[in-house]
């Protein structure tokens, strides 16, 4: 990328792809500091089960947008955005490049072509809606956004419960549908923008995502979830890696189901992640052992 402009370097990717370590070499290697997209990271709370950089990687690069709110905290992708925003402006009086690293693909989307501006939710209508999910299942959600705005089903990811929610709570507090207020115009961007995705074959990746979750539960993550357990109920905690210990808990299933459920549901996650990626033909897809790639694209 030959440009004289500032340049976000976007390195996107499934879960246990490999993104921190690939990150921080890259961040290294140009002198920058690396904003987090990955939303599950945003918590101090939960540092297990996102697979957090650890103290060590923190102090080697900067990081921003880690650990930087509590789950009682009310945060969304258009405050992210705005946030990111202002510490790229920040970032690129110093430095020519800037980093971004994670695997929420609506994060990433917010910061390289904006998110509409959209109502603030209604409290009462969110929680009818997260009741009526908790009571009665995801099907239920499906079933009235189909009524409602069959644009916006054929869109949204129909295993995504926080999705579905986002979209009935628009529509019932405002009585019009969520794909009309969607106008998906980039925004202007006062940087060039470099999109590199890491990859493995399907079998490595598995076998990655298995290792990490032993590696979760032998630092912890038991515990970590049961100091979150009378919070449950928060949308923070309803992820891969919490929710399924927490049906452990409540005596729903043995602890080798519950981790082998993470697993199953990891694997589920980076699937769905990767169908996100693919449909950005922006995207140069790398294996996150290629330094020598990664710097090609970046020099041209």
């Amino acid at each position: 990328m030959i440009t004289d402009e500032p340049v976000l370097i976007v390195l996107a990717g499934p879960t246990a792809a490999g993104k921190t370590a690939a990150g921080i070499r890259l961040a290294e290697y140009l002198k920058t500091e690396i904003l987090s997209a990955d939303s599950r990271q945003f918590y101090s709370e939960m540092k297990i089960g996102t697979a957090s950089p650890s103290g060590e990687e923190l102090d080697r690069v900067p990081h921003h947008f880690i650990g930087h709110l509590s789950i009682h905290d009310s945060y969304n992708v258009s405050r992210f955005e705005m946030d990111a925003m202002q510490k790229l402006e920040k970032l690129f009086r110093k430095n020519r490049y800037a980093l971004m690293v994670g695997g929420s693909g609506l994060y990433i989307h917010a910061v390289c072509q904006g998110i509409d501006e959209l109502p603030d939710p209604d409290p009462d209508t969110r929680e009818k809606l997260k009741h009526l999910y908790f009571e009665s299942g995801i099907k239920v959600l499906q079933d009235k956004l189909f009524e409602v705005d069959p644009v916006y089903y054929r869109q949204v990811d129909l295993n995504n419960p926080v999705r579905l929610i986002r979209a009935l709570e628009v529509y019932f507090s405002m009585g019009i549908p969520y794909s009309l207020l969607r106008k998906n115009k980039p925004k202007s961007r006062p940087f060039k923008i470099l999109k590199m995705g890491l990859e493995l074959p399907r079998d490595e990746l598995n076998h990655r995502i298995h290792q990490r979750v032993d590696k979760m539960m032998e630092s912890g993550l038991l515990d970590e979830v049961c100091q979150l357990l009378p919070n449950q109920h928060l949308n923070a905690l309803n992820t891969v890696g919490y929710k399924e210990i927490f049906a452990y808990l409540e005596y729903r299933v043995s602890l080798d189901g519950a981790v082998e459920n993470i697993k199953t549901n990891t694997r589920r996650y980076a699937k769905r992640q990767m169908t996100w990626f693919r449909r950005d033909e922006d995207i140069h897809w790398l294996h996150p052992m290629d330094f020598t790639g990664m710097l090609r694209l970046i020099h041209g």
